[in-house]
C-alpha cells in the first residue's frame, strides 16, 4: 500500500480503518487544499485547520463517498465548504498570497523587482474577485480541475463555472492591463 496506489483502492482501505492509507491520501491531496485554502483565506494558521478539518471529515465521513465523483473532488468539496464557512465569519477578504517563485540565483535584480511587483498585483487583483470567481479561478488555474469538477465543488453548473471565470479572467485582464 503505497503513494502508487488507486484512490479506489485507498478508498476501500480507509473504509476497513487502514490509517496508513489515509496517510497516503494526505500526503496525495494535503498541499493542493493547503493551496486553495491559503489563497482563499490568506492565513496560514486559519488554512491549516480548515485542511485538518477536511480530512478529520473525509476520515469520519468516508463511507457516505459514494465514489460518483473523483476523490479530489469530492475533498475538495469539503474543503470549499470549510472556506465559504470561515470566510462567512471573517466576512473580510484580504489580500492572497501567491506562491514563493524560485527565482534563479543569476536573475537580474531588475527581472527580480519585476516579478515581485507583478505577482503583488496579482495578489491584489485576486483579493478583488468575488469568493466564488476566485474560487474558480484557482480550482482551474491552479489546480487544474475540470469544469465539471469545479461545478461540484461549488455546488453549480459547467455553465456557471464557465461565467465565473469569464468574469475573473476579464476582470484580471482588466487589473493586469498594465503588465501585458
Amino acid at each position: 500500500m503505497g503513494a502508487g496506489s488507486s484512490d479506489a483502492e485507498l478508498v476501500r482501505r480507509v473504509r476497513l480503518g487502514d490509517r496508513a492509507a489515509f496517510e497516503v491520501l494526505v500526503t496525495r491531496y494535503g498541499p493542493g487544499l493547503y493551496r486553495f485554502g491559503r489563497r482563499m483565506v490568506s492565513d496560514d494558521a486559519l488554512t491549516e485547520d480548515c485542511v485538518q478539518e477536511t480530512f478529520i471529515t473525509a476520515w469520519s465521513g468516508i463511507e457516505g463517498f459514494r465514489q460518483e465523483s473523483s476523490l479530489k473532488t469530492w475533498l475538495f468539496g469539503i474543503m470549499a465548504n470549510k472556506v465559504r464557512r470561515e470566510l462567512r465569519r471573517l466576512s473580510t477578504h484580504t489580500s492572497i498570497p501567491m506562491e514563493e517563485l524560485e527565482i534563479a540565483d543569476n536573475a537580474r535584480t531588475e527581472q527580480r523587482a519585476e516579478l515581485t511587483g507583478l505577482l503583488q498585483a496579482l495578489d491584489a487583483a485576486l483579493a478583488r474577485l468575488t469568493p466564488d470567481q476566485r474560487a474558480c479561478w484557482i480550482l482551474r488555474e491552479v489546480e487544474h480541475l475540470s469544469y465539471e469538477q469545479i461545478a461540484e465543488i461549488q455546488h453549480t453548473t459547467p455553465g456557471g463555472v464557465r461565467g465565473r471565470l469569464a468574469r475573473a479572467r476579464q476582470n484580471l485582464g482588466r487589473d493586469l492591463e498594465g503588465w501585458r
